[in-house]
């Protein structure tokens, strides 16, 4: 985020794109919904379904799922059309203003209209109530990320930020929600394929020098594969063996059948994580860590604040830190990693984290610290870009709407999209463990308008067939208003019941992220 949670309140005018807030998100969205009926702010959500915070918005813009880069530049040709975007921060905090007003002109309200099926007044009310407040936010999750498009969707959202002027203000920003405790973190220290600690690029001389130096090794020069690539490269024979910590693609990837057939045809996988889940299941070792409950150490939350976490009970039976998990097997193969404590590994990351380097573990004993925080003095950045971005100015990046990588037809003719709701998180490794939680959502439903309900002729409780392009699943039928027409729901915490059989492998070209948001499904009665 490039503002704070405490900020978003701030703000005149949320708009709400990509993101199911009041489910994934519900202690931000209760501060949104506040500050809505308390009349401080007002609200645009753009989403294909008819979500909770839909029923607190002034303005809702129902797109077609994968249609987003569509109805942003809609609403920039509009704020552009009008003179309503803010001349002087384009003036003189942004660059590539030229670009962005050529390639936006096209994007006429009808014409976004005939992609997105947005009604063109619906389009010109959220552009222009987003334009005219003086401190006017955006938050966005997966709904804008999974997608092929996913970083075009991002760039999108930053020049409507940047067009009407509201970065490094307060009740201003482009706030991504992030989906999971601590992915934040985890993405400031490394754990991606082309970055060392604090986004310091793999290919960069002077960088990997600093971390030779550092760690006592060679490093190589160009970037590993990310997650998805990974099992693309097995199902070809390149990787061999797999480590996976803490996470479960036996639930989460994407086409699942296939993820899952290469697998179980490792040749070596080890699984680290806290339950035995359907991947621990398949491992040839289980490595047994500890819970956040179990543990010291320090987490990242989606407002970049780095925060203490304080072991309050003992983990069971032979469940380790994964840092000493990690530091063991180093050593067993040749590198000799030492730490006595987990603020020793902190203040590793301070020495080669410019943005963390005031971030000490004593000085987390009083309270969390925002990053960027280069010295002990710094008291930590609340809001990123004040002044000026971190190139110097924002630097417009126009990008022309593309279709989803799977279009509906005849044999398919409906969308499906999934995600979460409020009562489990993610594959269900802790929430479906948990009786009261598990018995008030215990099985996975297929949600529909009550117009395809009709036309399909089918009814709540229902059991149906869905089969897309790579599989075929059983679910039951909930029929709701949330879904338009044309575009079915499912959560995908359920194993036995995996949304992810049915949806692609296509990728984001950039951050390699699958399309988990549009896939071309048909309907049977069982």
């Amino acid at each position: 985020m490039t503002n704070s949670i405490d900020d978003l309140a701030c703000a005149d005018v949320t708009l709400i794109i990509g993101s199911n807030t009041s489910e994934n998100h519900p202690v931000i969205s209760m501060e949104i919904i506040k500050a809505v009926k308390a009349g401080r702010k007002r609200l645009i959500v753009i989403d294909p379904r008819n979500i909770m915070m839909t029923e607190f918005a002034d303005v809702v813009l129902n797109h077609r799922p994968g249609t987003d880069v569509a109805v942003l530049n809609g609403m920039m040709h509009q704020i552009i059309k009008k003179g309503l975007y803010d001349r002087e921060f384009v003036e003189a905090r942004t660059e590539g203003f030229g670009e962005l007003k050529k390639l936006v002109a096209a994007y006429t309200p009808a014409y976004v209209e005939r992609i997105s099926g947005v009604p063109a007044a619906k389009l010109k009310e959220a552009a222009e109530l987003f334009a005219g407040a003086d401190h006017a936010n955006i938050l966005y999750a997966m709904g804008i990320t999974q997608h092929i498009t996913g970083t075009d969707n991002v760039m999108s959202v930053a020049n409507l930020a940047s067009l009407t002027g509201n970065l490094g203000i307060p009740g201003g920003g482009v706030n991504p929600l992030r989906g999971q405790n601590n992915v934040q973190g985890a993405c400031d220290v490394g754990a991606l394929p082309n970055v060392y600690t604090g986004y310091q690029k793999v290919a960069d001389e002077g960088v990997r020098h600093k971390m030779e130096s550092a760690w006592g090794v060679e490093l190589p020069d160009t970037p590993g594969l990310v997650a998805t690539e990974m099992v693309r490269e097995r199902s070809k024979g390149g990787v061999m063996a797999m480590y996976i910590m803490g996470e479960n693609p036996m639930v989460s990837d994407p086409d699942l059948n296939h993820a899952a057939a290469v697998l179980e045809d490792l040749e070596f996988l080890v699984v680290q994580d806290i339950f035995m889940t359907e991947t621990a299941e398949i491992a040839d070792v289980v490595l047994p860590g500890l819970t956040y409950a179990e543990k010291d150490g320090t987490f990242t939350n989606t407002e970049r604040r780095v925060q203490r976490v304080r072991k309050a009970v003992q983990g069971p039976g032979e469940a380790r830190d994964d840092w000493r998990i990690t530091c063991d097997i180093a050593r067993a193969m040749g590198y000799p990693m030492e730490y006595d404590h987990v603020s020793d590994v902190k203040r590793e990351i301070c020495a080669l984290t410019p943005s963390y380097a005031g971030i000490t573990w004593e000085r987390l004993e009083d309270g969390g610290v925002q990053w960027p925080c280069p010295t002990l003095e710094h008291p930590g950045t609340p809001i990123l870009h004040v002044g000026q971005c971190t190139r110097g100015k924002a630097r417009f990046m126009p990008v022309e709407f593309k279709e989803p990588a799977e279009k509906t037809s005849k044999k398919y003719p409906l969308v499906l999209t999934t995600g979460r709701v409020l009562t489990h998180f993610h594959t269900g490794s802790m929430t479906r463990r948990c009786e009261a939680l598990d018995e008030l959502v215990p099985r996975a439903v297929a949600e529909f308008s009550p117009e395809d309900a009709k036309k399909y002729r089918i009814k709540d409780g229902d059991t149906v067939c869905l089969t897309s392009r790579r599989g075929t699943i059983d679910v039951t039928v909930k029929v709701t208003e949330k879904s338009n027409p044309g575009v079915v729901f499912m959560p995908f915490h359920f194993a036995e019941c995996a949304a992810n059989v049915l949806t692609g492998g296509a990728l984001d070209p950039v951050a390699k992220i699958p399309e988990y948001k549009v896939s071309a499904i048909k309907v049977r009665k069982k």
